[in-house]
């Protein structure tokens, strides 16, 4: 199963976001909530809130919370706000504040593959039916 988490409009930049999903990414989601706020990074806050976000989805469906991983974690770029800062001779001088979307998919440790076997056995099955009609 899939639990999903998504914050958008987060004001700081997806570049500095990334750092700290890169020190988490292989981590287990709750050891990664434990180890998120001594990162010394502001981005750090936003994506322990949402991986929380996610943790608290999976456990709506009664599911351990030591049996999650992470599936995926995207920082994507949002709007850039337009902003002035002043210049030397009274001249404007532009830059841009950048946002993030970030978006958090953890999934279960074991994941519920079908058993190859069954599948073939029905396939077997329908097979050897088919040929007896024609015998008949």
């Amino acid at each position: 199963m899939e639990f999903k988490a998504t914050q958008k409009f987060v004001l700081v930049s997806p570049k500095k976001v990334r750092e700290i999903v890169l020190l988490i990414k292989k981590m287990n989601p709750s050891q990664a909530v434990e180890k998120l706020p001594f990162a010394k990074k502001r981005a750090a806050e936003f994506l322990r809130k949402v991986i929380i976000t996610a943790i608290a989805n999976a456990k709506q469906k009664n599911l351990d919370v030591t049996e999650l991983e992470f599936k995926e974690i995207q920082i994507n770029e949002g709007p850039r706000l337009k902003r002035y800062r002043a210049g030397a001779r009274g001249r404007a001088k532009p830059y841009k504040r950048k946002m993030s979307h970030i978006r958090v998919v953890l999934t279960t440790q074991k994941s519920e593959v079908l058993n190859p076997k069954s599948k073939t056995d029905t396939n077997v099955q329908n097979v050897k039916s088919k040929t007896k009609k024609k015998n008949i």
